[in-house]
């Protein structure tokens, strides 16, 4: 699955217009390395994001098509 995809369907980020915006931009991490809207996600890469002020670190636990708005959480885990 598209790194753009993952981040809306699990709601790290709201749109997929931003999502895209932020890789473009440089503000998504993947593994330690700028990422592309366009990387595709897999099970066990580590997600860094950069926008606001407190950067995020999520672990990709599950790539799903789908998830709701309850089971989206469980798709990754937090990570300092």
């Amino acid at each position: 699955m598209r790194l753009d995809k993952y981040l809306k369907i699990t709601r790290l980020i709201k749109r997929r217009t931003v999502a895209n915006e932020a890789c473009d931009g440089g503000r998504i991490l993947v593994n330690g390395k700028v990422a592309r809207a366009s990387y595709a996600i897999k099970e066990g890469d580590i997600i860094e994001i950069q926008m606001g002020t407190r950067p995020l670190k999520v672990e990709v636990l599950s790539v799903s098509e789908y998830a709701t708005k309850e089971s989206a959480p469980e798709m990754y885990r937090v990570t300092d």
